[in-house]
């Protein structure tokens, strides 16, 4: 700073020693053309320059000019000579000319020599206080203060806190209405520290300029406080960068503007610039000409000055954020301050005394300071004048002081006087009125709290004031915040201590204090502190003395005085209480502040104004809302007490009488006791509130019937009902508790429960809750059959409504109990019992019955009575009955007849019948079978049989019951005995008969003889059934009955029958012959037909040659051992055999067998079960010669085998060796050889290696990540997940299920299909058609399942973004609050098509959209068919183009309710609704009064028929809108009814009414007036064939509405003839007039239509003109003639173009980012931006490598949500708490637009090369607060020279990043490793971005679209077109057509016929109108004849 003014001195000292400039500006001209001329004026005098000026700029000798500074001083010779360079001159036709046009004042504001002398005198005294923003604005309201101190009139301070966007750029505007500012004075303003002390001399100061120090005033309130030159500037750049100074110096016409801008400052000091030089901007008064867009709030400012006298206006923009906020959120906090610091500028010298009674000063401040602060457009400002604050401190304190004591006090020669107030603030019962600090607003980065007993408020000893802290101090009037002056000597307790006996310590905590200095003591420059203030007062010869009534006074002493002021305050305000009886200390949890709770003492009793009050007492409360009543539970004192102790406050625990009433205690304050309530008066009052209490319960029977306690009655007796009244003591009906509030009472109801006493437990039957009704009270419908038996109580219960309590307070509440029995009634029915469903003939049974009563209860027979039994089919009997209880029972019944057998039962009736009860009989269905056995049957019947030796014997048996049915029972098992064989038997159990097959009768037969033998028949199980028995005679057999084999090689091997031979394996056993022999042992002869029938079971070829010789087939020996074969040789199919079984035994060894237990094993798994090492001979027959000893000497070997868990175990059963622990752990998949030795022989056996168990899945295939798909949209890659071991082998398992599943829930995936097994190859593909769900993160969980065991798999991390493209939603916004009237005009729809994100979607034609209206209300959610459809309209300059308008849309003319929706076409298929909107469309103003039905034309005459002469009959008129809709509901009033001529004659013959009169009058109410029948009278006068008109003229008693009359014309005829005739042809034109109405709206409809196709046609042809060119300009050719088919061919290559691009491989950030797509959240930092250039990419990534996971949030709120939900690992970044600076400031060589130096190496911001792809405005707030001003070059050598280049010219150089991986940091280091950049493939990086190309493809497949859909637009509405004009050229409306012209000349016919009826009439009526009405009667007689 020294350096720069040094330097500064020598220019201007070379500059007074050569050339002076000066600028003149020629504004003599009333135009806003000006000229500027520079002129060197060294070494001239005045005239010369005034000649130079009539040279330059023409001016004539003759013309008369001023030359005046910009301050308005006009120039002399004097002047002149004193004039600086570079000084600005205005030539101007007279000192006081307004300026025509802005001018430019070049200025120096160099900081005065003070801020190198005085630099830091003061900044060391600086205060700590500085949280509020407050502070830095009471700088600016000084300034002001000091201008507008000569004000006659209302000085007016104005602060404006402008941040509403839509008028510009935040601001803060400090105005005034003070003196101004010369151009000289700004200057001034802007040096910094140049004090209002330092004098101007020379010819161009001004006298008034120069400071005169004010004469003292009261309290120093001199508005002297603009003091140092400093407090403005740091205010306005602590608030923003720049401020603009706006002023209008009093009695000068020109306007000055100075701009200092903290930007402006740092480009100059990087160019070398002079930094303190700026130019004045001077103009007239109200031109905002300069002001830019951004600063359009100026208008307004600038547009007020016109007319002010003089003003100063301070704008602060470039505003920090935190201030924004700061300013917004804490408004009451900081204009509060300010009210503080200008308290007694604002309320004068005694400050607001807001007390009633308080003095008033006889002159009011005449200072208004307001604060404005505007946020939104929308938004109210806030407007706050701070005179209206009352909550400031001093207010606080004046207005809780109860004295006050005022004193002086004088520092000393030259040290000034002080104006002191001391306040006393007394204890009053229970709480300090010492005022709290309001709390105070912190700075945003102040985080420091704030006071833990703010909840409990005024305790003993809790005292907030600063600890003796008591004044506050003033300086010039005005605060100086961070300075208080603790208590002087003279009112300290420390020094009073003998003086001050008797006044307790705490009074001296009572005291606030305030003291009043000028400027004779110094404060620092930022006005926060005093710097000598307290040393001086403190000093010894600072003397104090007393002030009384504004005096000072000599007498006495201070501190004197002061005690005694002190003593009769704590005497006369302070109230206090003594606490006795101390019981306790202990703990509330009932105080909300923790701090607070503990310590509490308890007391029983205290002693208060006189007064002892104890626990157990009553008392009374005042001013408690509401007065309590009740009894002292306990005193309350916080505090650590241990006795009787005197305190000024205390609480008091009160349980509320009665409690029954109130059942609570409430703790308030001592001093709410009411001491003037006696005892009698509180207790009048518990014992009045008592007996408002409920007492009983009142019982009525309205019906006459009522029921007695411990009645029994018989079932089905009827109870109630029931009328309950609740009565108190004094015998008052009660509804509710009697109320304990200012509402009403607790309502209470009446509960029913009815209660069955059962044998376990009670059973509820009923249970209702009356409430109380006005007419009947408590009331319970009756209850109807009472069935159930035993006993019952009925309880009546009181109980609160809602809650069901049965007791309030405490108190039971009042119940009614009533018990009783209900029995059983008198028979009438009975039941039977169950009994056997199927019954046996003659078996007897019983029959058992139930009696009943009429109600289904069991009940005794009081009658004999006998029963009858009747059964259709059936013989039945019984022997007896008997009755026991409520059992009555027929016995023995028994039933005979014919059934069917074979168990096939038949269902019968049986009918029971008790003569003499109400239902006598019952019918019971029963089925009949056989009965038990009676005799048994065997056939054949004879009683000998005769049977061949060896033979069976067949028998078959039934068995009968009784009646000769075949019976079935159990048991039934029939026995045939035959001695010497086994028995037989047969079960006819179940059918009742049976067959019998004896085993083969073969006996010895000797000598041929036959035998004899019996065969016996029983039924074991039945003893009573005789045994049959049948004869056999057994006959001898011849057949072949021994063989016998040998063999011949052996004579002595005989094989026997059934015998083992040992054979060696493999051998043959030769020479087998057989022998056979008969019954005695003969041998039988063998022949060809005895050898085809030996069979043997060895071999199938067998040679009969051989057989018939003896001889059997040679039989080889099995190879097995363990393989014993049965061998046999049999005769005639094994009737004769002989069998034998052959056992091998092995061999000599042969070799080692190893036998596996299976041929696969799975890697890493030990093989199942043993493996068995044997020796065996060549047929592998185990030879068991191995031995124990062998396990030793075996070995294994095999690839990959792990040898660690193999054993050789002995298996002793087997003689083997087991071998277990087979594994491999490596090795590949597929057979192994495992090689075994043992001695010499060696075994190899191979074994098939699969794939492990299934431990994982992997993704082999899967679309490119990260993955990001659009809502409803699929993936078109599929993922392929691959079933793998713990070695990552493919493992084919295809019991393993693989599953898909997404976490978070609430994404729909849409697959053909979700889960699946894996192929043979372990593979399983999905494929994702579809992905529906939220916007978020999301993963796609791939997870197998084997054996109900999961199988981890890989996730795939997906983000779901919301289409911004697909319409979900249409919002509809209009003003719903206005009606809807008939006719009228909707109002303005606003249709936003709504995205699947919430964007609004613009891309739509108008035409897509429309609105369609229909009566009544649609239960579809489509319009129907007969719905009208709208357009929509173009959007005007003032309404939103991001939705659609429909505008100027008529509502329908009918009332009634109508349905209105709106629709867009999306394509051709879907069509997107909006929500029905259900309007009611009421009537429109009354303008008309109308009939409710069309009325046909009457035709009438004077005849007697009355028929003739009625005009109408039964109509009913309306006062209707102008759509004929009933609108006149709410008027009243007549109905005039007369007759006037249709052609306007007023002489005419009128006819009369049937009364004679000429009018009538109907009343009109509700807006309705029905006439039952208007005729005109008999003989009626008027002129025939004439047309008459009705005319109902409406007259209503509202004011102001006039109505139109109905006019209903009629025609009048003297004959009935005439009339009938007329009547007719009346009747025929107005249905032609109604139908030719109808053809003409149908044909004109058509024309219509047919003009709004035509014009849509060209429409959509332009359109798809104007697509076909912007196609070809984009070099897609669209063919002729044009093809849907080729252009969706051309869409679909280029979308194949545009996926194959994305295809492409191409660079992406890994890192997945789990969090975008989350609300508030933009996403990770890495994933926000793309970069073209691999080596920027790599070493931007680099360089911020540390950020590139940090997760960006919009709001703190999102930030700390994810902070939380991560436990803190994830750095976030909020938005909301990131400052960046808006726009994009150059690069640092470049000033001006101009570089500086020609930089080499492409030097960029790196931020510029990052690429958006969403978000970009928030994106590039990111980047601009992580990347900086970061630069990134080609190489570190251009990136060293750029920096040192930078540096040269004094510019600050960011960081330097290289193409290369270089960077050069802020500091200029370089090198090393931490400033190079690692290798690409070790860092996570920017992705790349899609190539232009792919967006070019894009860009034209949207085009080929909305050209496909505006063909086919085009050809839908040429189709429709021209199936219109088929339609209008159709014979349908061809024959419409012609059917109206032939209407048309019916209804001329017809119209000729009348008008020629009526002028033949007219003649006739023209002579009969000459005649007398005298006459009438006797025409209308002979008419009538």
């Amino acid at each position: 700073m020294l350096t720069s003014a040094s330097q500064c001195r020598s220019a201007a000292a070379s500059l007074q020693q050569g050339e002076k400039k000066i600028r003149v500006y020629d504004l003599r001209l009333e135009t806003e053309a000006k000229t500027c001329k520079l002129f060197k004026i060294a070494g001239r005098d005045f005239n010369d320059f005034l000649q130079a000026l009539h040279k330059v700029f023409g001016i004539p000798s003759s013309e008369t000019f001023v030359v005046a500074t910009t301050d308005r001083i006009v120039l002399d010779f004097d002047r002149f000579k004193e004039l600086q360079d570079d000084t600005t001159l205005y030539l101007l036709q007279h000192e006081h000319q307004v300026l025509p046009t802005a001018t430019v004042e070049n200025i120096s504001f160099m900081p005065h020599y003070d801020t190198l002398i005085k630099g830091g005198t003061y900044e060391y005294y600086a205060s700590e206080n500085k949280e509020s923003l407050a502070y830095p604005l009471a700088e600016l309201i000084d300034n002001s203060l000091s201008a507008t101190a000569k004000n006659t009139g209302t000085r007016i301070i104005e602060i404006r806190m402008q941040f509403d966007e839509s008028l510009g750029k935040p601001a803060v505007i400090v105005l005034d209405n003070g003196r101004g500012m010369t151009t000289k004075q700004l200057n001034k303003w802007a040096v910094y520290r140049h004090s209002k002390f330092t004098k101007e001399t020379g010819s161009f100061a001004r006298r008034e300029e120069d400071y005169v120090r004010p004469d003292p005033v009261p309290r120093s309130l001199n508005s002297d406080i603009s003091y140092f030159g400093v407090g403005g500037k740091q205010a306005v750049f602590h608030f923003g960068n720049v401020v603009r100074m706006i002023s209008k110096p009093v009695g000068l016409p020109d306007v000055h503007e100075l701009v200092l801008s903290e930007e402006e400052f740092e480009r100059k000091e990087k160019n070398k610039e002079d930094i303190y030089s700026t130019t004045i901007l001077n103009r007239k008064p109200g031109d905002f000409s300069h002001v830019s867009e951004d600063e359009r709030f100026l208008r307004t400012i600038i547009d007020e000055e016109r007319g002010k006298e003089s003003f100063t206006a301070v704008v602060i923009t470039g505003l920090k954020e935190k201030h924004i906020s700061f300013l917004k959120e804490n408004f009451d906090a900081w204009t509060r301050h300010l009210a503080h610091i200008y308290h007694y500028y604002i309320h004068g010298i005694n400050g607001n005394d807001l007390r009633q009674g308080s003095k008033k000063t006889a002159q009011q401040p005449t200072i208004d300071i307001q604060i404005t602060l505007r946020e939104k457009p929308n938004k109210c400002p806030r407007v706050l004048n701070l005179r209206e604050v009352d909550d400031d401190m001093q207010t606080l304190y004046i207005n809780s002081a109860a004295d006050t004591f005022e004193f002086k006090a004088s520092a000393g020669p030259g040290g000034g006087t002080v104006e002191g107030v001391l306040r006393y603030h007394p204890f009053l019962y229970d709480k300090e009125t010492y005022p709290k600090y309001p709390e105070d607003p912190k700075d945003p980065k102040d985080t420091s709290a704030s006071s833990e007993n703010d909840n409990l408020e005024n305790e003993p000893g809790v005292v907030t004031q600063e600890e003796r802290k008591i004044f506050e101090c003033f300086w010039n009037g005005r605060l100086i915040p961070g300075t208080k002056v603790a208590e002087f000597d003279w009112c300290s307790r420390k020094h009073n201590s003998r003086t001050a006996s008797g006044i307790p310590p705490e009074c001296y905590r009572r005291l606030s204090g305030v003291l009043f200095t000028d400027d004779n003591f110094q404060v620092t420059t930022n006005k926060m502190t005093f710097m000598d203030l307290e040393l001086k007062l403190k000093n010894n010869q600072t003397i104090f003395s007393l002030v009384q009534n504004g005096q000072k006074s000599f007498r006495g002493n201070i501190q004197k005085e002061f005690t005694q002021w002190l003593r009769t305050c704590n005497e006369n305000f302070d109230k206090q209480i003594k606490f006795v009886g101390f019981k306790e200390i202990k703990t509330r949890t009932d105080v909300p502040t923790k701090k607070m709770q503990h310590p509490w003492a308890v007391f029983s009793a205290i002693e208060w104004g006189g007064k002892t009050y104890k626990t157990g007492q009553l008392v009374k409360t005042h001013n408690t809302n509401p007065i309590l009543y009740g009894k002292v539970v306990q005193f309350l004192l916080y505090g650590n007490f241990d006795g009787d102790v005197y305190a000024t406050g205390g609480q008091v625990e009160v349980s509320r009488e009665p409690k029954a009433l109130w059942d609570m205690n409430k703790i308030v304050p001592i001093s709410k006791i009411d001491k003037t309530a006696t005892d009698e008066a509180i207790k009048k009052n518990i014992d009045s509130d008592s007996e408002k209490l409920p007492d009983k319960l009142n019982v009525e029977w309205p019906n006459g019937n009522p029921l007695q306690n411990n009645a029994i009655l018989s079932a089905g007796t009827t109870l109630g009902p029931l009328k309950i009244e609740i009565l108190n003591k004094r015998g008052e009906k009660l509804s509710r508790m009697p109320p304990v509030g200012q509402g009403k009472g607790t309502k209470l109801c009446v509960k029913l429960t009815l209660l069955h006493h059962g044998l376990k437990s009670d059973k509820e039957l009923a249970a209702y809750v009356a409430p109380h009704l006005a007419n009947t009270g408590f009331w319970f419908k009756k209850m109807d059959h009472l069935t159930e038996l035993g006993k019952y109580t009925l309880n009546l219960t009181t109980v609160v409504h809602e809650t069901n309590a049965v007791s309030f307070g405490g108190r039971a509440l009042p119940r009614f109990t009533l018990k009783f029995t209900i029995k059983e009634g008198e028979a009438a029915s009975f039941d039977i019992s169950a009994m056997s469903p199927t019954l046996r003939v003659g078996v007897p049974f019983d029959i058992p019955l139930q009696i009943k009563d009429g109600y289904g209860h069991s009940t005794t027979l009081t009658s004999k009575l006998k029963p009858e039994l009747k059964c259709c089919g059936l013989d039945l009997s019984y022997e007896t009955f008997s009755s026991s209880g409520t059992t009555f029972t027929i016995k023995s019944v028994k039933a005979r007849g014919k059934v069917l057998n074979y168990q096939q039962s038949k269902s019968y009736d049986l009918e029971v019948t008790l003569p003499g009860l109400k239902q006598h009989t019952k019918t019971i269905k029963i089925s009949l079978l056989p009965g038990i056995p009676h005799s048994l049957h065997v056939k054949p019947e004879e009683t000998s049989i005769d049977v061949e030796n060896g033979d069976q014997v067949t028998f078959h048996v039934e068995i009968h019951d009784e009646a000769g049915n075949i019976a079935a029972n159990p048991k039934q098992i029939v026995r045939c005995e035959v001695k010497g064989f086994p028995p037989v038997v047969t079960d006819c159990s179940s059918t009742g008969a049976g067959q019998l097959v004896t085993k083969p009768i073969n006996l010895k037969i000797i000598k041929g003889e036959q035998q004899d033998l019996k065969a016996q028949f029983v039924m074991p199980s039945y003893k009573n059934i005789p045994l049959v028995i049948k004869g056999l005679r057994v006959l001898p057999s011849t057949r072949v009955s021994v063989m016998e084999l040998y063999s011949q090689d052996n004579e002595n091997l005989v094989l026997r029958n059934s015998e083992k031979i040992e054979w060696i394996a493999g051998g043959l056993l030769e020479n087998l012959f057989y022998k056979l022999y008969d019954e005695a042992d003969r041998e039988v002869p063998l022949t060809a037909e005895i050898a085809s029938m030996i069979k043997v079971n060895w071999t199938g070829d067998v040679f009969v040659e051989d057989l018939v010789q003896g001889k059997l087939p040679d039989l080889q020996v099995p190879k097995r051992v363990g393989e014993q074969r049965f061998y046999q040789v049999s005769y005639q199919d094994q009737s004769v055999s002989v069998s034998f079984t052959i056992v091998p035994r092995p061999d000599e060894p042969e070799r080692l067998n190893v036998a596996l237990p299976q041929t696969t094993v799975k890697l890493g798994e030990i093989l199942s079960g043993n493996i068995s090492l044997e020796l065996v001979d060549q047929f592998d027959n185990l030879t068991k010669t191995l031995t124990p000893t062998c396990v030793n000497h075996i070995k294994v070997e095999a690839e990959g085998l792990d040898k660690s868990a193999i054993t050789f175990k002995w298996q002793e059963s087997s003689c083997a060796a087991m071998v277990t622990g087979i594994r491999f752990e490596s090795g590949s998949l597929g057979p192994r050889e495992l090689r075994f030795s043992y001695s010499d022989f060696v075994e190899r056996v191979s074994i098939k290696v699969t794939a492990g168990l299934p431990a994982q899945l992997k993704l082999i295939s899967a679309p490119e990540q990260p993955l990001q798909v659009l809502n409803d949209h699929g993936i078109s890659k599929p993922f392929v997940v691959q079933l793998c071991d713990d070695w990552g082998n493919p493992s084919p398992d295809q019991r393993v299920v693989v599953d898909l599943k997404t976490s978070p829930p609430g994404l729909t995936v849409k697959t053909n299909v979700i889960s699946q097994p894996v192929n043979a190859e372990g593979k399983a593909s999905f494929v994702v058609n579809g992905l529906s769900g939220p916007k978020g993160c999301y993963q796609l969980q791939f997870k197998g399942s084997f054996n109900k065991k999961p199988i981890p798999g890989p996730s795939v991390s997906l983000t779901v973004l919301p289409d911004p493209k697909k319409p979900v939603s249409l919002s509809v916004e209009y003003d719903t609050s206005v009606k809807f009237f008939a006719g009228s005009k909707f109002p303005v729809f606003s249709v936003t098509v709504v995205s699947d994100e919430g964007s609004p979607i613009t891309t739509f034609n108008p035409a897509a959209v429309a609105m369609f209206i229909w009566d009544g209300v649609s239960s579809g959610k489509k319009p129907p068919e007969r719905a009208i459809e709208l357009k929509c309209n173009k959007p005007m300059k003032n309404e939103k183009n991001d939705c659609f308008h429909f505008r100027d849309k008529e509502i329908p003319n009918k009332v009634g309710k109508h349905t209105i929706q709106f629709s867009l076409r999306i394509d051709k298929n879907d069509v997107l609704y909006s929500n029905q909107i259900r309007i009611n469309v009421v009537a429109n103003q009354p303008v008309k009064l109308g009939p409710v039905s069309q009325t046909p034309t009457p035709v009438v005459s004077y005849s007697k028929d009355i028929a003739s002469r009625t005009l109408v009959e039964n109509m009913t008129l309306k006062i209707m809108d102008l759509y004929g809709n009933p609108a006149g509901e709410d008027l009243g009033g007549k109905v005039i009814i007369t007759i006037k001529s249709s052609d306007g004659e007023r002489n005419k013959s009128f006819p009369l009414f049937e009364t004679g009169a000429s009018s009538l009058a109907i009343n009109l109410v509700e807006g309705k007036a029905h006439i039952p029948r208007l005729a005109i009278r008999e003989n009626s006068p008027g002129d025939n064939s004439s047309t008459y008109i009705l005319v109902f003229k409406p007259e209503v008693y509202a004011h102001l509405i006039t109505l139109a009359a109905f006019e209903l014309p009629f025609l009048f005829y003297n004959d009935a003839q005439n009339q009938q005739k007329m009547s007719e042809l009346t009747r025929k034109k107005d249905e032609l007039s109604s139908a030719i109405e109808k053809y003409n709206e149908t044909l004109r409809t058509y024309k219509e239509l047919l003009g709004l196709l035509t014009t849509s046609c060209l429409n959509a042809s332009k359109k798809e003109a104007d697509l076909k060119n912007e196609l070809c300009r984009r070099k897609v050719t669209i063919p002729h003639p044009i093809s849907a088919q080729h252009i969706d061919a051309l869409i679909k290559k280029k979308s194949t173009e545009a996926e194959e691009i994305q295809k492409v491989s191409r660079r992406v950030f890994p890192v997945r980012d789990n969090f975008r797509g989350q609300a508030e959240v933009l996403g990770m930092v890495g994933h926000l931006a793309v970069v073209q250039d691999d080596a920027a990419a790599w070493v931007i990534s680099w360089h911020i490598r540390g950020d590139m996971d940090c997760v960006i949030t919009k709001t703190t709120e999102a930030a700390q949500r994810i902070y939380r939900d991560t436990q803190g690992r994830q750095q976030v970044m909020a938005l909301d708490s990131v400052l960046v600076s808006p726009g994009n400031r150059p690069l640092p060589h470049i000033r001006n637009g101009y570089p500086l130096f020609e930089p080499h190496g492409n030097p960029v911001y790196a931020r510029e090369l990052l690429i958006y792809p969403c978000d970009p405005e928030s994106c590039d707030i990111v980047f601009k607060n992580i990347l900086g001003d970061t630069i990134l070059i080609d190489d570190l050598d251009s990136a060293n020279n750029y920096r040192r280049a930078v540096v040269q010219n004094r510019i600050q150089c960011p960081t330097i990043l290289t193409r290369q991986g270089d960077r050069v940091s802020g500091r200029g280091k370089f090198g090393g490793a931490q400033n190079r950049a690692p290798p690409m493939a070790t860092l996570h990086m920017f992705g790349a971005p899609l190539p232009q190309q792919y967006h070019s493809l894009m860009e034209q497949i949207e085009l080929l679209r909305q050209y496909c859909s505006a063909v086919s637009k085009r050809e839908e509405i040429e189709r429709e077109r021209d199936d219109h004009v088929k339609k209008i050229a159709s014979p349908d409306v061809q024959q419409k057509e012609k059917d109206l012209e032939d209407k048309k000349r019916q209804l001329r016919e017809i119209e000729k016929e009348l008008a020629s009826a009526s002028a033949k009439g007219m003649k006739r009526g023209a002579v009969d109108g000459g005649q007398p009405s005298s006459s009438i009667s006797k025409r209308a007689r002979q008419s009538s004849t």
